[in-house]
């Protein structure tokens, strides 16, 4: 079906069968942003949010996620990481946040959707965490920015 690994000639969604491939070395980079009001912001870098450190819950919350990717996207394999990691770029001036994240497994498929579900969950939590005060915040241009590993090798945005 027109290139697509996931559907057989009738349509039918399966989960590719990974039993043949070689265990390799992983990893993932995605990043996305959220732009936020100027009071929100100011309340982010003071840490002045009733719901806590926004970075700290965030940043959990994103890691968490990559653990559960396979329980949110029907045909991602389980994986098991060997690390995840959450960090922020965070622009006063122009008020957003970049979030980043990276998802690492020595495995048979890779974890591009990981470090993407791990950004997306991030920002959502920044969402949750500051729309108590503004909920005008705009989360956007969540990419893969770099893959490294597997049969499609390397790949950078």
């Amino acid at each position: 079906m027109n290139g697509f690994t996931h559907f057989d000639e009738k349509g039918n969604a399966f989960m590719v069968d990974v039993s043949d491939k070689e265990i390799t070395r992983r990893s993932a980079t995605a990043e996305g942003t959220i732009s936020v009001s100027r009071d929100v912001m100011d309340a982010v870098l003071g840490k002045k949010i009733k719901k806590g450190d926004v970075f700290t819950v965030a940043q959990t919350a994103g890691i968490m996620a990559t653990k559960r990717t396979s329980d949110l996207i029907p045909m991602c394999h389980p994986l098991s990481l060997t690390n995840a990691k959450v960090t922020f770029e965070a622009d006063e001036e122009a008020c957003t946040i970049k979030a980043i994240c990276t998802a690492v497994t020595d495995g048979k498929t890779g974890v591009e959707m990981e470090a993407l579900t791990g950004v997306s969950v991030t920002l959502i939590t920044i969402y949750d965490m500051c729309k108590a005060i503004d909920k005008r915040m705009v989360i956007e241009n969540i990419h893969l920015v770099e893959k490294t590993g597997g049969k499609s090798g390397d790949f950078t945005f």
